[in-house]
């Protein structure tokens, strides 16, 4: 990955995921616009759970799809690092999120102060049905969850959410 790689700008890489080479395409849409990495969305745009699609060729292979919060509460804060807004499993590749098994129920981002970051990330599966879901939304982890089940990172991409009201733009801080 590189310096330039928006994941890697976004502090998604180290905050929730280790560096890896994405595997397959992921192409996730809220109200037919199709999700640029970093886009800024207000929560009226994400109220329902977007179209997802995964690309490839193999249909004998499954993947789960997480959307997590690292930022709640607040970015100044995030106890509830990482938050779980929705999580799909057994997902065939070559198709959408449709064909999966729901086992998070997608729940909107309302980011109550800052600019919350919120992560897509698509885990490659060992097998239909080897993934469960966690007991709680609140601090789930993405690298835990990846060891826990032999997860790959095959894709990740994210947007930026801020209440309704909100107005400015992410800053970055360098290390």
């Amino acid at each position: 990955m590189s310096a330039i790689d928006p994941l890697v700008v976004a502090r998604v890489i180290q905050d929730v995921l280790d560096p890896f080479r994405p595997t397959v395409s992921l192409r996730i849409s809220y109200n037919n616009r199709l999700l640029l990495a970093g886009a800024e969305l207000k929560p009226s745009a994400v109220g329902s759970k977007p179209r997802v699609d995964i690309g490839g060729n193999d249909m004998r292979a499954f993947y789960t799809l997480v959307l997590v919060d690292p930022d709640a509460p607040s970015p100044s804060h995030p106890s509830l690092r990482e938050y779980l807004h929705w999580m799909v499993t057994d997902i065939p590749e070559t198709t959408s999120v449709h064909f999966g098994q729901e086992l998070i129920f997608y729940e909107k981002p309302e980011p109550r102060s800052g600019i919350h970051r919120m992560v897509f990330v698509l885990f490659r599966q060992l097998g239909r049905g080897t993934v469960f879901a966690p007991e709680m939304r609140h601090n789930f982890n993405c690298k835990s969850f990846a060891r826990q089940y032999h997860l790959n990172i095959a894709a990740a991409t994210y947007f930026n959410c801020q209440r309704e009201a909100g107005s400015g733009g992410r800053r970055f801080r360098d290390e």
